[in-house]
Parts: C-alpha cells; structure tokens; sequence
C-alpha cells in the first residue's frame, strides 16, 4: 500500500495528530450534567456537552468564575445582594466568539446582548439572591444582571431591556 517510509510516516503523523486533536476536544468539554439543566447554550460553540449544546446545571454554573453584584435593581425597590456566573465566563465555557448573543426566557422573550456589554462590565447571570436560589415567581431560575449601581450610565431602557429575567437559552449566531 505504501511505496517508500516517507508516505508511511506521514500517514501515521496524521492519524497521530487527528486522535490527539479529539482527545484535546473531548478535555475541553464539560460532562453533561447531573442536576437539572438551568441553562442550554446553542448555536455556534466549540464545546457542547449533549449533543451540539451546552447544557448546565447549578453545580456546573457555580463552579464558573462569578460575582457578587451589590445593587438596586429598575423593576423592585430596595438593595438586593445577586452572585451568579459571569455571562462571559459561561460563554468562555462554551467556546462561543460572538460579536453578540441572543437570551432566551422561559417565556421566550428575547434579547440581543452586545458581546462587548460583557466585557466592560460584570455582567452575571444571577442565581443567588441574598443567599438564596432565585425562584422563577422572583425573576429566577437566573437573570441577567447589569452592576446598576456601580454604574449609573448602565440605567437605561436598552440595558434594561437586555436585562433578561427568567433566562432558560443563550443562542450564539
């Protein structure tokens, strides 16, 4: 099949190559979850877990770098402590290089999220609200959150419509 070594090596090197490079995807790859899935992240991404998605659940979601936002927000009244997952962090997890993501509720309103948003400001995906899961009545399972207060520019309609509570999917075009 093989007429001189050269062709032999070179063949071998590839198939070498190819099986490191699966390997190497795999790793990246988060397993799929154990806990229910909170978040479904779709589209263009280089690390589902099910199928072409990534599926998270809560264990999943907190183990990704987060924060901690102090802050009003525009729709209640009072000063509310959220933690949750930095949206570019589970993006980051995703493998997804957008100019923009589209969040989905549960209720399916949508919203286009700048990518750049994520990266001038913490941008989370609030879980936690004064310690404690956020439950659907109350804007959860998780919302985007803006740090509001540390940045009073960020009041505005269009972020508040990028506020998008009861998220359930991040579709990366």
């Amino acid at each position: 099949m093989f007429r001189d070594p050269l062709q032999r090596f070179l063949s071998t090197l590839g198939v070498t190559l190819l099986c490191v490079l699966s390997l190497t995807a795999l790793a990246d790859a988060l397993p799929p979850p154990e806990g229910e899935v909170l978040l479904r992240v779709e589209g263009d991404i280089a690390h589902p877990n099910v199928g072409d998605e990534l599926h998270l659940d809560r264990t999943q979601l907190m183990a990704l770098p987060t924060r901690v936002i102090e802050t009003r927000i525009p729709w209640t009244q009072g000063v509310f402590r959220f933690e949750g997952p930095l949206l570019r962090a589970v993006l980051a997890e995703a493998g997804a290089e957008a100019q923009h993501v589209r969040v989905r509720a549960l209720n399916d309103y949508e919203a286009e999220i700048p990518v750049s948003d994520l990266h001038d400001y913490d941008v989370i995906l609030a879980l936690e609200r004064d310690g404690e899961p956020i439950a659907v009545r109350d804007f959860g399972p998780m919302l985007v959150l803006y740090p509001f207060d540390d940045h009073p520019e960020l009041l505005t309609e269009s972020i508040r419509f990028r506020s998008v509570w009861h998220v359930a999917r991040i579709h990366v075009p």
